[in-house]
This record gives structure tokens, C-alpha cells and sequence, in this order.
């Protein structure tokens, strides 16, 4: 094995060993396809209020401008799928937010394997993206092998669905890069016709601005009444294009005890979420992704919703 060969195999293995269910290498370049796309998404204003997607736009396409004489992106999956659900008859929030916030426990295990192949490799420059810098990190997934983009544009993976969260490692450290898979979506619209609001405008094209996790979560404003009634109960996020997905059938319960919700997220009712106060909503929701929206919005979304 030469030393391209040896060191991928290093830091595959110790993915695998801090508990992530896949990791995909690919060389840090331009992404060419995504350019156009992106493009044009952010000229038909298919992300409404998300002004940050405007920003960066070159960084967004170009690891090696995120980081000096960037060599290869490292993507891997975490898996969220949780082995107990909300009740079917109440307010819902979107199964990534169960637990804490994935932000922090992503980051100290990207940390982890950062330290590891400074120890066992050597020097090595790179940084850790999770969802909160400017990555592509579906098209990077998609371009290591780790799946393919579905008709709802999350990352697909025939093994275990995509009830995951893709996190990224660039570094200055040249590896045995993998190749992309195939398309498995075939003629299935289960997405396309079980969304609601209609924000899958066409496969593989999400209006960002019509999606219920967009309402729910970005829009700081009062939620417009032409989508009333639309909703279907969800008042953190929305899983729905998700959970119709015929690949969904393979996920399988994660084994991250700080993904595991608090029991009181299980048991609330309608009525309780109503009658939800500042104290319960910080117990609650003490460390989770949930704490973005703040009390006001979660109270402004279960308004909308009753």
C-alpha cells in the first residue's frame, strides 16, 4: 500500500470507530455542475428570507478557498433515525432535533479525528464544516460516494435511507479519492406528491421558500396565511418528503446516546405544547437545535398550527 492508501484506510477506520455510519473522500476542487444550479436557485429567490445563502457564493463551490492548499474533502454521515417517535396526534418537530444539538456533537467528534490524523499522519491543516459554513455538503456527500441526490434533494443512501447528518473535514492531505454512485430514484414522485406546500417545484428542484422546515425555522416574520391549514401538525422542521421515501424503510435506529430525546418530548400533547411555558420549553429543549426558533417562534408556529 502506498501512503495515499495507507492513510485513507487510517481515517475510515477511525470514522467508522467514533460511531459515523459511512465516510467518502473526493478531491478538493470546483464543483462545476453545482455552479449553474446554484445560480439559478438563488435567482428565482428559492431562498425566500435566507439572505446568508447569497454570501460566498465562490467559497460555496471551492473548498480551497475555505481552506489554504485544500487536497481533499473528508464527508461523513451521522446517523439520527430515532428508535421511538412522537405520538402520530400531536404538535411534531423534526426527528434531527430529538436530541442535542447535532452542531456540538458532531463537532467534538470532527475534532477527534482531526487530533487522530495529526497523530498518526502527521501535521495536517483542515477544518471542520457541520451545516454552519458555507459547503455544499450534499453535493460533496454525493460527489464521495455516499449517495446520491434524491427528487427532494437530501442525500439517498440504498443501505440506510436519509436520516442522517453530513458533516465535512478538508484538509491539506492528498487521498485515494471514491467515485460517485447512481441515481436510484427511478420513476418514484412519493416526495413530490406527499409535500404539502408543494415546495418540490420539480425533481431535484426544492423552493427553499415554500418548505414547511423554511416556515417553521427561518422565517423570522408572521407565517403567511395562503399556506394555513398546510402544515400537517409540524412545528420544528418537517420530515415528511422523508418519511414516504421508499429507501426510508432501511433506516435504523442510531446509537448516539445524545441524539435520545428528553421523555417529556415523547409524551406532550396538543394541549400541553399549547399551554407550553418559558421553563418547560427550556428544560425541554435545553441543548437541542430547537432552541433557534426561541420560545417566541415555537409559541408564533403552534399558533399558525391550532
Amino acid at each position: 500500500m502506498n501512503n495515499k492508501q495507507t492513510h485513507t484506510a487510517l481515517i475510515k477506520g477511525e470514522a467508522e470507530r467514533l460511531g459515523f455510519l459511512s465516510c467518502g473522500i473526493s478531491k478538493a476542487d470546483f464543483l462545476e455542475e453545482e455552479a449553474p444550479r446554484l445560480e439559478q436557485w438563488l435567482q428565482k429567490n428559492m431562498h425566500g428570507e435566507m439572505g446568508y445563502m447569497e454570501n460566498h457564493f465562490d467559497k460555496r463551490l471551492d473548498p480551497r478557498l475555505l481552506v489554504d492548499g485544500a487536497k481533499s474533502v473528508i464527508s461523513l454521515l451521522l446517523n439520527y433515525y430515532p428508535s421511538e417517535e412522537q405520538a402520530t396526534d400531536t404538535y411534531k418537530i423534526s426527528k434531527y432535533a430529538y436530541g442535542q444539538d447535532y452542531h456540538h456533537v458532531i463537532k467534538s467528534k470532527l475534532k477527534e479525528l482531526h487530533q487522530f490524523i495529526s497523530v498518526n499522519i502527521g501535521e495536517v491543516g483542515g477544518r471542520a464544516f457541520v451545516d454552519s459554513a458555507p459547503v455544499l455538503d450534499k453535493a460533496w456527500a454525493a460527489k464521495s460516494g455516499l449517495g446520491w441526490i434524491g427528487k427532494h434533494s437530501n442525500l439517498l443512501t440504498q443501505q440506510v435511507g436519509s436520516f442522517y447528518f453530513i458533516a465535512e473535514l478538508i484538509v491539506d492531505l492528498e487521498l485515494e479519492y471514491d467515485t460517485p454512485v447512481t441515481d436510484h430514484c427511478g420513476t418514484c414522485t412519493a416526495c413530490i406528491d406527499a409535500c404539502p406546500t408543494q415546495a418540490i417545484v420539480d425533481p431535484y428542484v426544492v423552493d427553499g421558500s415554500k418548505c414547511i422546515s423554511y416556515f417553521t425555522i427561518e422565517l423570522k416574520n408572521e407565517i403567511p396565511t395562503d399556506v394555513s391549514g398546510q402544515f400537517k401538525d409540524w412545528m420544528f422542521g418537517c420530515d415528511i418528503c422523508q418519511d414516504v421515501c421508499p429507501w426510508n424503510r432501511f433506516s435504523k435506529p442510531h446509537q448516539e446516546p445524545l441524539f435520545n430525546p428528553p421523555s417529556e418530548l415523547l409524551s406532550m400533547s396538543k394541549k400541553d405544547w399549547e399551554e407550553i411555558t418559558e421553563d418547560v420549553f427550556r428544560k425541554v429543549f435545553k441543548k437541542s437545535a430547537v432552541k433557534r426558533t426561541k420560545f417566541s417562534g415555537l409559541q408564533r408556529n403552534i399558533r399558525f398550527l391550532k
